[in-house]
């Protein structure tokens, strides 16, 4: 799917109280993180999670006097999915994009971060980003990215997990009502990537689905959040992961006691208090 120069998920951001826990948390559950990441002019830093495609990024602050883009007033709310990034092949061609859909579109600014990585100075990754009006975004947490760096984003040794993780599979959106957010979402991909089944929306990013829907719906999607409260405004709660080898996942999860459970098809379920905030799922794939 392309729609004004967007062609899937880019990353999903994790927004962490404490990093270093949040690494050490990540870790246990099998991944393979990168170097620390420091936003340049920013207050927050990073570790990330990288697929061949698409990653997830583990965000927290450094320095609470420095902006921190709003990861501030979350965290003193909860932990968990702060928001998704759409890759951007054309941000050029996004802004307009989003311009003719109505969005008012900030952008595209440039962003660095410096990795420690690769000597004493680090590296040095940038980036074009797209962000929309926030009061035309449904209460929806989004922005599109384009890597002028893409050479030093990822590297073969960051790539391999001991728990087989290989690319985002779904985000769950937990929201008090579909329509608006399925509205902004059908301007961002057309109107044929959404599928509605009953009041639960799909809409198909690339390779991903984003899962929209109600609190008790989504005991349904993931019967470990049937008691979830209905929200003022939509959250992301759960994200999907696919996996080469489920029995392996299982296998390094029981070897550092990390319980979950399991369901007939070889899913995999982890609590958001093991995940920092986010009920994570493994499938096969």
């Amino acid at each position: 799917m392309r729609a004004g120069h967007l062609d899937g998920i880019d990353h999903l951001i994790v927004g962490a109280r404490d990093l270093e826990a949040a690494r050490a948390a990540y870790a246990r559950l099998g991944f393979n993180l990168t170097p620390r990441g420091r936003h340049v002019g920013w207050g927050t830093a990073n570790y990330c999670i990288m697929f061949e495609n698409d990653y997830l990024e583990l965000l927290g602050i450094v320095d609470p006097a420095a902006f921190t883009n709003g990861l501030d007033r979350m965290l003193e709310e909860r932990e968990g999915l702060l928001g998704i990034v759409f890759r951007s092949t054309d941000p050029a061609g996004t802004a307009r994009a989003w311009k003719d859909a109505g969005l008012r579109p900030e952008g595209p600014k440039e962003l660095g971060r410096l990795l420690e990585h690769g000597g004493p100075g680090g590296q040095m990754l940038r980036f074009s980003n797209v962000y929309p009006a926030r009061d035309e975004a449904a209460g929806l947490s989004f922005f599109a990215c384009h890597h002028l760096t893409p050479e030093l984003l990822r590297k073969e040794a960051w790539l391999a997990h001991p728990n087989g993780a290989r690319a985002i599979r779904s985000v769950t959106f937990l929201v008090p009502e579909a329509g608006s957010v399925v509205q902004v979402l059908a301007k961002l991909f057309g109107t044929a990537s959404v599928t509605w089944t009953d009041e639960v929306a799909a809409v198909h990013v690339g390779g991903a689905t984003l899962l929209v829907a109600r609190a008790q719906d989504v005991g349904m999607l993931h019967p470990e959040l049937a008691l979830l409260d209905e929200p003022e405004a939509p959250v992301a709660v759960a994200m999907t992961l696919t996996v080469a080898d489920p029995a392996r996942t299982r296998a390094f999860l029981d070897l550092h006691k990390v319980p979950y459970k399991t369901d007939p098809v070889g899913g995999i379920a982890v609590s958001a208090g093991h995940a920092c905030g986010v009920h994570l799922e493994f499938v096969p794939g």
